[in-house]
């Protein structure tokens, strides 16, 4: 990855396109859970110091650039088109285009690679992490557990827009139990917690 298209100014353009909070703070979170998984794919890889840093890096770039689009374009037919096609022009780096379209399994890209999978892993279990931790009385990430999250996923009322389908197929993409994915998208919240106001 070209030493500019750095997160730093992937988080830049996402604050530049999007106008809700909300949504700037769902990228900030799926970035996090997303950068997880590639500090684990850098360790299987055998990668160390700038290389992992940098894989880790892409991953995260990803994540805070898969919704960047949403606001000004939020239809099916132009997100996350628009933002792949911006991001086209602009340079950077095809995979990361790649695992954003992935993301929209209306798109016709499917996950293929270990970055593309983690990003629609984290997707739709960040949203329902925070959702868990809002919920909570001191709206903490910190309090959030595994066993209680499990719980809400079968309580269909419970963030009903939350795609839990999407939530277990992502685990099977990255060929872990779902428990696994939980605690490890929690881990990542957790140590960023002020970063996402959780």
């Amino acid at each position: 990855m070209d030493l500019e298209f750095t997160a730093e100014r992937a988080e830049a353009l996402l604050r530049e396109w999007t106008a809700s909070e909300s949504l700037v703070k769902h990228g900030l979170a799926v970035a996090r859970c997303t950068e997880g998984y590639g500090v684990r794919e850098a360790a299987r890889l055998g990668l160390e110091g700038e290389p992992a840093a940098r894989l880790a890096e892409m991953y995260r770039c990803a994540g805070l650039l898969h919704d960047f689009d949403y606001d000004r374009h939020p239809t099916p037919a132009e997100h996350p088109f628009v933002g792949v096609a911006y991001l086209r022009e602009t340079g950077w780096p095809e995979e990361i285009c790649h695992a954003i379209l992935a993301h929209a399994d209306y798109s016709g890209v499917v996950p293929e690679t270990h970055m593309d999978k983690a990003l629609f892993a984290s997707d739709e279990l960040a949203g329902f992490l925070t959702a868990c931790a809002l919920v909570k009385p001191t709206k903490a990430i910190a309090d959030v557990e595994v066993a209680g999250v499990k719980k809400k996923m079968k309580d269909k009322a419970f963030a009903r827009a939350v795609k839990r389908e999407d939530m277990t197929r992502g685990a099977e993409l990255l060929e872990i139990p779902v428990e696994e994915h939980i605690g490890n998208c929690l881990r990542a919240m957790q140590d960023h917690a002020s970063e996402l106001g959780l």
